[in-house]
């Protein structure tokens, strides 16, 4: 047994972070608390304890550009003083003494963990990460070796990092820390003071008091499902109505799909589908497959373009599968972003099935301008954008179709599926 320093003074704050003894945890903090450098050198410590053979541990970032940027540098700094350590500049690895190893990766490429084993992960700024990336493929590396995990952030709203919170408070396995700037004494008082006087209150609650309540910096409709949260709850389907779908298709067969049913003046949001790799043929499976009859299928304006492959276009294809698509007219961006936003205080949001949906919805906003210190006026594109396109979809057919002509069209349509059980999935 030998004693290492690597420099690392902890910060009295993040002491009980270090002592936890629970395989799970979560660490709210503000910003410039410090909960980067204390991660990393946790991972550190980690490893170089750990009696496993060949122990792997992992810090991983919503982009693998942030954790270059974030990361990287401290991982180099707190492990140059461990003998014989070695550095891999291309895989972000860092490999210590005994076969022991700490590598970044960026979520945004999840998949590429598949196959690998973990002892313990730290996932930063959770709240930006699609949350597939835990549940699919990171909590199944940890099993056969029963590794640990540290979810920690900043909140950016009601989003699944919120909802994790919330469940690790009430259960005894999970580890809690939530480090607020008005309680730390990290950040000097005249520094928060300057802080509040050119922030928005919510942008401020957010960043500096921890809060989920606060809406996601640049969110474009984290108000209003804050707003709606009265609104979501478990919204059964009215068999008597029919079911509209609205969709978003993506490069490499992603695509996003919101059912809704209209309640008189209310949109009632029954169900959320997102897939991707399946293409349509697996996306008109699960439409099948799910009790529903269709009143439409609606899609975006591009659905009419030619692939080059087949040439035929997606709604030729989706005709052959049985889906008729009616197409969405083609409104601007921010137009549609405007148009979702006023149609949220209209709906009714089943909480389980449209769960996956409504964290993209809250995640979804505007691009930051690192340089200039502003927003941009276009969206930022992540694993929210696909759900929150189809959104918009969503919120231009409802403004700009005839209500009159749907609701007679509907009739109609219930009228021919209800005689013909086998078709129920189609639209006319």
């Amino acid at each position: 047994m030998r004693t290492i320093s690597t420099g690392y003074q902890a910060r009295k704050q993040f002491y009980p972070f270090h002592a936890r003894k629970q395989r799970w945890g979560v660490g709210v903090c503000h910003v410039r608390a410090g909960k980067t450098v204390a991660a990393i050198n946790d991972l550190i410590d980690a490893a170089l304890r750990c009696d496993k053979p060949n122990p792997r541990f992992a810090y991983i970032a919503p982009m693998f550009a942030q954790a270059k940027d974030v990361a990287w540098t401290y991982l180099k700094q707190f492990t140059a003083p461990i003998p014989g350590v070695q550095v891999n500049e291309s895989e972000l690895r860092v490999d210590l003494p005994g076969g022991r190893r700490v590598r970044l990766y960026g979520a945004d490429n999840y998949q590429r963990l598949a196959g690998i084993s973990l002892d313990g992960v730290v996932l930063d700024e959770f709240g930006d990460m699609d949350p597939r990336a835990w549940k699919e493929v990171i909590r199944a590396r940890l099993s056969d070796r029963q590794g640990w995990a540290m979810f920690i952030g900043t909140p950016k709203g009601i989003n699944h990092f919120a909802e994790l919170w919330n469940h690790a408070q009430t259960d005894p396995e999970w580890f809690t820390i939530r480090l607020r700037a008005s309680e730390t004494g990290i950040l000097p008082q005249y520094e928060l003071d300057s802080a509040r006087k050119v922030m928005t209150e919510e942008d401020y609650q957010a960043q500096y008091e921890a809060s989920f309540e606060a809406s996601v910096v640049g969110s474009y409709w984290g108000k209003q499902m804050s707003e709606a949260e009265r609104r979501i709850t478990s919204v059964p389907w009215q068999t008597e109505l029919g079911v509209h779908t609205w969709w978003d298709l993506g490069m490499d067969d992603a695509m996003c799909v919101w059912f809704t049913q209209d309640v008189g003046r209310e949109i009632h949001v029954i169900d959320y589908f997102e897939d991707s790799g399946g293409g349509l043929p697996f996306a008109a499976k699960e439409l099948q497959n799910k009790p529903y009859v269709y009143a439409s299928h609606n899609a975006p304006h591009d659905i009419r373009v030619r692939e080059m492959g087949s040439g035929k276009s997606r709604i030729e294809i989706a005709a052959a599968l049985g889906i008729r698509f009616n197409v969405v007219p083609n409104l601007g961006v921010q137009d549609g972003i405007d148009a979702a936003r006023a149609l949220i205080g209209r709906c009714w949001f089943d909480r389980e099935k449209t769960e996956q949906g409504r964290n993209a919805l809250v995640s979804y906003h505007k691009t930051w301008d690192e340089k200039r210190k502003v927003f941009q006026q276009h969206p930022h594109h992540d694993w929210s954008s696909h759900a929150s396109d189809a959104w918009r979809y969503l919120a231009v057919g409802h403004k700009t179709g005839n209500s009159l002509v749907q609701r007679m069209a509907e009739r109609v349509r219930m009228q021919e599926t209800s005689s013909s059980p086998g078709q129920s999935w189609l639209a006319a």
